[in-house]
């Protein structure tokens, strides 16, 4: 009886050994492939533009505030003090206008990088799949943020998927 338990204690054991000799690993830095994908250049430069409008408009918003405030200091002394509740009330109008501007510039940059960016970052990612099921990759590790410690025993999926891609 002990016999044939170590004997099937023996098999499970092989039979794991040679598992684990079949799993096969890869690697990808995602980051480069994204940089080398020509429509990630024209995502990124078209958020820029967008942002742009933006930046142009604050900082009118802005000029328009310095002005205020020297128009204030410069007339203090001499203003009563109704023109000066008037006046800080103003400029203070005015810098929450900025800050409210600049809050919702921010969320609508954001929200339109996001709609660039996936359809990339899906295209991206359907092809690292597709490569790693074409070329039988049991796992792929994205070595791009740096949680990939060693790979000797992996593949570097980067080329692969550059040439799925149709990327020099």
């Amino acid at each position: 009886m002990k016999k044939i338990l170590l004997f099937v204690a023996c098999g499970f054991f092989a039979l794991n050994v040679a598992t684990a000799q079949t799993t096969k690993f890869g690697h990808i830095d995602s980051r480069e492939l994204l940089k080398a994908m020509p429509e990630m250049t024209k995502a990124e430069n078209d958020i820029q533009a967008y942002a742009k409008t933006f930046q142009d408009q604050l900082q009118t918003m802005s000029t328009e505030y310095e002005k205020k405030v020297k128009e204030y200091q410069a007339g203090e002394k001499t203003m009563t003090d109704a023109v000066k509740e008037v006046k800080v009330k103003e400029i203070q109008d005015l810098e929450g206008r900025i800050q409210s501007t600049n809050q919702s510039a921010q969320e609508k940059v954001e929200k339109k990088r996001q709609e660039l960016l996936q359809p990339i970052l899906d295209k991206a990612e359907k092809a690292i799949k597709e490569v790693a099921k074409e070329k039988a990759f049991d796992y792929v590790f994205d070595s791009s943020n740096g949680s990939l410690l060693h790979s000797r025993d992996s593949d570097n999926l980067l080329p692969l998927v550059k040439a799925k891609l149709g990327i020099k």
